[in-house]
């Protein structure tokens, strides 16, 4: 009886857990530039930047990867983005390899710290998009009987609300137990 238990109980979980596939979408490193490169464009390149990252799409946990020689990366506000002023940049970084994380969603500007490198084209705006979706962590299949339970996503209209519902399987396995056990006594 406790091994039909135990079959009733696997199957019940793995056709639930089927029911709600979840596909992992994994954060990106994206390396700055058509080449590669963090470096001040050809005269008639000027947006090749803002057509790189035109091209590409950025979520909250991407990040941005920038290599460049005797250059410089500035975080700036939309102003200095567009004045080329690194007077009052957000952020500064000047070690030639710089990683910088995407922690929100929102419209982020970047300019060489050279002036004469920002107005000829080495600057950039990057839209960050909302949070790439997390797979959920599926329960153990191999449950001791006492403690069915997992946990799914809201049946929601909008999934991205971060809300989730715990579904007790207790009476559901306590009804198949029941059930088997009447008609193995019967």
């Amino acid at each position: 009886m406790a091994s039909l238990l135990g079959f009733f109980c696997t199957i019940l979980v793995a056709g639930v857990l089927s029911m709600n596939p979840q596909v992992a979408d994994a954060s990106n490193e994206f390396k700055v530039g058509e080449n590669g490169v963090w470096q001040e464009p050809n005269a008639n390149d000027t947006q090749i930047y803002n057509q790189w990252a035109a091209h590409n799409r950025f979520r909250v946990g991407d990040s941005l990867y920038f290599e460049y020689k005797e250059d410089s990366v500035l975080v700036v506000d939309k102003w200095g983005y567009f004045h080329c002023n690194s007077s009052k940049p957000i952020s500064t970084f000047n070690d030639g390899k710089t990683l910088i994380k995407l922690d929100r969603p929102e419209l982020f500007y970047f300019i060489s710290g050279a002036q004469k490198h920002c107005k000829n084209g080495q600057r950039m705006i990057i839209n960050v998009l909302a949070l790439h979706p997390t797979p959920e962590t599926p329960p153990a299949i191999a449950v001791p009987p006492q403690a069915y339970m997992m946990e799914s996503p809201s049946p929601s209209p909008n999934s991205n609300s971060g809300v989730s519902v715990t579904v007790t399987l207790i009476p559901i396995v306590l009804a198949l137990a029941t059930i088997t056990f009447l008609s193995m006594t019967n």
